[in-house]
């Protein structure tokens, strides 16, 4: 695992969330939870194609 992958997904949370109050003040707030949305889907990708890389290293580990 490596650190950029933290700070990746800790710049789209910041990212995410500065959107989020600006929708939010203009009185978009539909936007605001679609931003949101997309945010999080973006992240559980990330976080999705890690989990999958480390079940494929375990696999090959213990030849399985």
């Amino acid at each position: 695992m490596n650190v950029d992958l933290i700070f990746k997904i800790a710049a789209i949370g910041i990212l995410v969330s500065v959107l989020h109050q600006v929708l939010v003040r203009a009185g978009r707030e539909d936007q605001a939870m679609l931003t949101t949305l997309t945010g999080l889907i973006v992240v559980l990708s990330i976080v999705i194609k890690e989990v999958s890389n480390l079940f494929n290293s375990v696999k090959t580990m213990f030849n399985l």
